[in-house]
C-alpha cells in the first residue's frame, strides 16, 4: 500500500472514532487532512477531482515531496496499529448519553453513563464532566465580573476528575483518550511536567487525536523542551512539529516542515492556512495576500484564520479588498470572533474607532481569550487617546498570551504615550525579545533611548543599526543613524548613512525634506574634505529645488570656485622657484 493509501486508510477510521468520542474539532481536522491528500494521477476521474487544485500558485511555489517510508535522515516511521475499540460495548446507554452531549447537556450525559465501565463511556463521562466544570466556569466569571472581567472562578470538576484519571492511569486500564483528558486536566491544575509525560503517552498510542498534539505543544513553551519530548516518528509528529516551530516564532523551519508535508497533503486548506501564517510573521504580505485569495476561492465560506487576512489588507491599505472580506463573512457567520474583528478592522480603517471597538468587545463576548481581539482593541484605544483602556486591553493580551509580542509593544507605545520612557523601554524589550527580527520594534527601543529623560544615544544607534539589519521597509533607520551620528560629530559615520540612505530613496524612486536633508549634509561634509567635485554634484542637484537650500547650495558653489581659484596663487606662494 502507498504512504497515501496509508494515510488515507488510518484517517477514514480515526475519524470514526474521534467522532464517536464527540472530539468533534480533532474529527474536523483529520477529516480535511483527508481531502487534502492528493490524488493518484492514475485515479484522476472527473467524479474525484473536485477538491483538486493542480496549478494552484502554492504548489508551484512550494517544492514537494512525498511521504515515503523512509523519510528525512533515514527515519523509519512507526507503524502504529490503528486502536480497536472497546469488546465491551455499553450501547443503547453510550448513544443516549452521546446524545445528551451533543445536546450540550453535560451533566446529563454524565450521570447515564454513571454505572458504565467501558472504556469509552469511561471517557466520555469524565469528559462531559470537563465540559459541565467549564461551562460553570464560564457562567461564574461573567455572573462575578462581567462579560470581559477576570475572575478567580476554577474549574470544579478537576479534583475529582484527577484523582479518578490517575486511578485508571495506575492500574493501566486507561486508553490514549483517557491520557488526552488526564493531561489536560493536569494542565489546568498547573502540572506542566506531568502533563507533558502523559500526553507524549496519548500521542504515542493514538497519534490522530489533534486536541492532544495541540495541548501538548501548548506545554512545549522552548525549542529545549521541544527536543527533550520523545515522541514516536509518525507522519502525525510532522504536522505537530510544523506547528510548534511556528510557536517558537521558527517561522523558517515551519516552512520547511509544511513544505514537506505538501508531498502527501498537496491539497490541504491547513497547510495553506499555516504557510501564510508563517508568511505574515516574516511579513511577505504579497505571499500572504496571494495565498489566502487562493484559499478564498477554494473554501469560499472559510472564516478561520481570515482575521489574518483582513490584518494584511489593513496594513496594505487595501479598502475594497478589507470590504468585501467583511461583507463576505458577515453573510456567512457574523457571530464568530474571527468575523467580528475582520469588521472591526473595516470600521478602524474608515477611521470610526468607536465602532471598531464595539466589534472588537464583541468578539471578546464570544472568545474572552481572542488574542487578536484583545491587541487590536488596544490599538483603536491608542487611536482615541485613551491610554489608559489601551493598557488595560494590552494587559488582557499579556495575560492570555505572554509571547505576544505585538501586546507588549501596544505597551510600550501607551507608556511612551503617557512619558514614562522607563517603563515603555521595558516593554519594547520585552517585544524585541520575542520577535528580534522586526525592525519597527528596534526602532520604537531607539527613539525610547532618544527621549528627553534618558538621552541613550549610544544605544539607541545600536538599535537603529539592529533596524536596518531587519529589511527597515519604513527607511527610518538608516537616516536616524546618520542624524545621530551628526549630532555626535561623527561627521565620516554621519556621511556615509546619509549616502546609503540617498541611494535608497533614489532606488525606491521617493522625494521629500529627507533627500534634502542628505544632499545638503553631504555636499557640505565633501566641501570641507576639499572633495569639491563631489559636493558639487550634490550642490547642483539641491538647485533642482525651490527652497532655501537652493540659496545655500548657490552660496557653497561660489565659495567652492573662489576656493578653487585661490588655490593655484598659494602654491605658488608656498614653494617659490
Amino acid at each position: 500500500m502507498s504512504s497515501k493509501e496509508s494515510c488515507r486508510s488510518e484517517l477514514r477510521i480515526a475519524i470514526r472514532q474521534l467522532s464517536d468520542r464527540c472530539l468533534y474539532t480533532a474529527s474536523k481536522w483529520e477529516a480535511e487532512q483527508l481531502v487534502g491528500i492528493e490524488q493518484d494521477p492514475a485515479k484522476f476521474t472527473p467524479s474525484n477531482t473536485r477538491f483538486q487544485r493542480g496549478s494552484s500558485s502554492i504548489r508551484r511555489k512550494y517544492r514537494t515531496h512525498e511521504i515515503a517510508a523512509t523519510p528525512i535522515a533515514g527515519v523509519s516511521y512507526v507503524a502504529t496499529p490503528v486502536m480497536e475499540e472497546d469488546e465491551l460495548v455499553d450501547g443503547d446507554f453510550y448513544l443516549l448519553a452521546k446524545s445528551y452531549f451533543d445536546c450540550r447537556e453535560y451533566k446529563r450525559a454524565a450521570h447515564v453513563l454513571r454505572d458504565q465501565t467501558g472504556r469509552k463511556s469511561v471517557f466520555l463521562r469524565c469528559y462531559a464532566l470537563y465540559l459541565a466544570g467549564e461551562k460553570r466556569k464560564e457562567e461564574e466569571m461573567i455572573e462575578l465580573e462581567g462579560p470581559l472581567g477576570k475572575s478567580d472562578s476554577v474549574n470544579r470538576e478537576l479534583v475529582s476528575l484527577e484523582r479518578e484519571l490517575s486511578m485508571l492511569c495506575k492500574n493501566g486500564t486507561i486508553d490514549p483518550f483517557g491520557l488526552y483528558l488526564y493531561g489536560l486536566v493536569l494542565k489546568q491544575k498547573g502540572s506542566e511536567n506531568l502533563a507533558r509525560t502523559v500526553l507524549v503517552e496519548s500521542v504515542n498510542s493514538y497519534p490522530w487525536n489533534w486536541n492532544a498534539w495541540t495541548e501538548l505543544r501548548s506545554l512545549c513553551s522552548t525549542i529545549d523542551i521541544l527536543n527533550t519530548v520523545n515522541l514516536n516518528s509518525h507522519w502525525m509528529k510532522d504536522f505537530f512539529l510544523a506547528s510548534a516551530y511556528q510557536e517558537l516564532r521558527m517561522h523558517n523551519e515551519s516552512l520547511s516542515k509544511y513544505e514537506y508535508l505538501l508531498g502527501t497533503f498537496g491539497n490541504s486548506n491547513y497547510i495553506q492556512a499555516q504557510i501564510a501564517k508563517a508568511q505574515y510573521s516574516l511579513r511577505e504580505f504579497d505571499q500572504v495576500e496571494a495565498l489566502f485569495e487562493e484559499l478564498m476561492r477554494s473554501d469560499p465560506y472559510r472564516v478561520e484564520d481570515m482575521d489574518m487576512y483582513s490584518n494584511v489588507l489593513y496594513a496594505k491599505e487595501s479598502f475594497s479588498a478589507l470590504s468585501y472580506l467583511a461583507h463576505r463573512v458577515f453573510m456567512t457567520d457574523k457571530y464568530r470572533p474571527e468575523s467580528c474583528c475582520i469588521i472591526g478592522n473595516y470600521y478602524s480603517l474608515k477611521g470610526q474607532h468607536e465602532k471598531s471597538v464595539m466589534y472588537f468587545r464583541r468578539a471578546l463576548k464570544l472568545n474572552k481569550n481572542y488574542l487578536s481581539a484583545w491587541t487590536l482593541m488596544g490599538h483603536e484605544f491608542v487611536e482615541m487617546k485613551n491610554t489608559p483602556a489601551a493598557v488595560d486591553a494590552y494587559r488582557r493580551a499579556v495575560d492570555v498570551d505572554p509571547c505576544d509580542y505585538r501586546a507588549w509593544y501596544g505597551l510600550g507605545q501607551a507608556y511612551e504615550m503617557m512619558g514614562m520612557p522607563f517603563y515603555a523601554l521595558h516593554y519594547f524589550q520585552k517585544s524585541v525579545f520575542l520577535q528580534p527580527n522586526d525592525s519597527r520594534l528596534w526602532i520604537a527601543m531607539a527613539q525610547c533611548y532618544e527621549t528627553e529623560q534618558l538621552r541613550m544615544l549610544d544605544e539607541a544607534i545600536k538599535c537603529y543599526k539592529r533596524a536596518a539589519a531587519c529589511n527597515d521597509r519604513e527607511a527610518i533607520a538608516l537616516y536616524q543613524l546618520a542624524k545621530l551620528h551628526a549630532e555626535l560629530g561623527h561627521p565620516e559615520e554621519a556621511a556615509s548613512y546619509y549616502k546609503k540612505d540617498l541611494e535608497r530613496m533614489e532606488d525606491e524612486e521617493r522625494e521629500g525634506p529627507n533627500m534634502v536633508e542628505a544632499l545638503l549634509y553631504l555636499a557640505r561634509y565633501y566641501k570641507l574634505q576639499d572633495r569639491f567635485e563631489e559636493a558639487e554634484v550634490y550642490c547642483t542637484r539641491l538647485l533642482d529645488y525651490s527652497g532655501p537650500e537652493r540659496e545655500t547650495a548657490k552660496s557653497l558653489l561660489r565659495g567652492m570656485r573662489s576656493s578653487q581659484s585661490i588655490l593655484p596663487s598659494m602654491d605658488v606662494e608656498r614653494f617659490p622657484p
